[in-house]
């Protein structure tokens, strides 16, 4: 590949802002929870089922969100400038129909709470919780529509500040209505529901401003006229979103109902899955900005049919996803006993945790080359074939074969690890194959 050294600066600048920006969006939930977490233990307990449901339904509307970036980045690769500002419009009128609907589900769903046997504090309070979380589904979304849209123009670090910012606002208003302060009453697990609504709503205003306010903005034609629909560009949001939502949605649903699995087992392997798990989300945050990247700067090249490049952007993102888990996981291997003990003091789960950390170090490389190999046929516009590839890997594959190791041959919370590890890597091996064979038709289509 020529010219590595380049395509890796040009990446890794796009990368840098979008990891730190994701990582902001996954502090907000420690924070909930650790803030929630010193009310009680049935508050907590709410908040990590509702936050569970609500990003499964939620990761459908990411999806949707997710067609504005590549589709924006053809366009201006493609040097259709004036394209890009319709994109954004009416990306912004088909999530925000979208986002309606989630917020609907959602407020409904809330009911079907009390048929999953919890204890009956942790019902009342989960079904509060998730009808207002529901809510925040609007604006949580309209920034997504906003960010993907700067993403798609090279535009990073604004999003990132706005979301850093997010945290700290976070923190001031769940320290407000959670524990009851500057004469408000305690509202306990509400009062986090409360600030995450009124903080994401803070940082969709934000991002509206910022992007209509900007003059480098204004030669894309970003003015919005709610009348304006134009068929054509929403059928391609529809048919790249609906598509890339039902890919993430098969991939957590998949990982909840592993957690499902090993509840089965006891509370202790859960406890040790929930650890391992939270440490690999981690390094996956970071990873997401690479392969955040990758999209941009393939679909990019692909707008301006430079085939070569669209080749080197595509390796050098699969490249660095792999060199950045590789190097996770070793950390992970060498830290394995250490690590566990930050989250608990108990010897047993610290012992099951250890021995997952070890296939989460091997989990960690197939989970990021599956991330890049999908992001980078996303730059593509390729996303209905790679949804297949997810079902047939995760739900014809991964859980079957989890569930056999853990159960049939009794190797409990590690076998459904391993089968978690053997859908990553099919989707990894299978995704990074297609994008081998596209790009070298398109090479030799040129």
């Amino acid at each position: 590949m020529s010219n590595l050294k380049q395509h890796i600066k040009e990446t890794l600048i796009l990368a840098i802002p979008i990891s730190i920006g994701q990582l902001g969006h996954i502090m907000m939930g420690v924070v909930d929870s650790v803030m929630v977490g010193h009310v009680g233990a049935a508050q907590l307990a709410a908040s990590s089922l509702v936050n569970g449901f609500y990003f499964l339904i939620v990761v459908l509307g990411i999806g949707m969100t997710s067609a504005i970036t590549p589709l924006v980045s053809i366009a201006l690769g493609a040097g259709k400038k004036s394209e890009c500002g319709v994109i954004l419009n009416q990306g912004f009128i088909v999530n925000f129909i979208f986002s309606v609907i989630i917020l609907t589900v959602l407020y409904f769903a809330s009911g079907l709470i009390e048929y999953l046997n919890q204890p009956e504090e942790v019902t009342v309070l989960s079904i509060s919780y998730l009808r207002i979380l529901a809510f925040s589904s609007i604006p949580f979304l309209v920034f997504q529509v906003y960010r993907q849209f700067c993403e798609g123009v090279s535009v990073v670090i604004p999003p990132m500040i706005i979301a850093l910012m997010a945290n700290l606002a976070n923190v001031f208003f769940n320290w407000v209505w959670i524990y009851g302060k500057l004469g408000f009453e305690p509202m306990g697990l509400d009062g986090a529901g409360y600030s995450t609504l009124f903080t994401r709503s803070l940082m969709a205003l934000a991002m509206v401003v910022f992007v209509f306010k900007t003059k480098k903005f204004s030669e894309y034609h970003i003015h919005f006229r709610m009348k304006e629909v134009t068929p054509i560009i929403i059928k391609k949001l529809i048919a790249i979103g609906i598509p890339s939502g039902f890919q993430y949605f098969l991939e957590v649903g998949s990982f909840a109902f592993a957690a499902v699995m090993i509840g089965w087992i006891g509370s202790v392997p859960l406890a040790a899955h929930q650890i391992a798990l939270n440490l690999a989300s981690v390094t996956y945050m970071v990873v997401l900005g690479i392969t955040s990247a990758g999209t941009i700067r393939v679909s990019n090249a692909f707008g301006n049919k430079n085939i070569q490049r669209v080749k080197e952007a595509g390796f050098t993102t699969l490249l660095l996803a792999g060199t950045l888990m590789g190097t996770s996981g070793l950390f992970f291997i060498i830290t394995r006993n250490f690590l566990p003990t930050l989250y608990i003091d108990n010897e047993i789960v610290i012992g099951i945790a250890s021995n997952l950390i070890i296939i989460a170090a091997l989990f960690q490389i197939f989970d990021g080359l599956q991330a890049a190999g999908i992001a980078v046929l996303r730059g593509l516009t390729d996303v209905k074939i790679p949804m297949f590839i997810s079902l047939f890997s995760y739900w014809g594959i991964s859980i079957p074969v989890a569930a056999l190791l853990g159960f049939a041959f009794d190797l409990g919370a590690i076998g459904i690890w391993i089968g978690l590890s053997v859908g990553l890597a099919l989707v990894a091996f299978i995704t990074i194959y297609r994008f081998t064979k596209i790009s070298h038709r398109l090479y030799d289509d040129a």
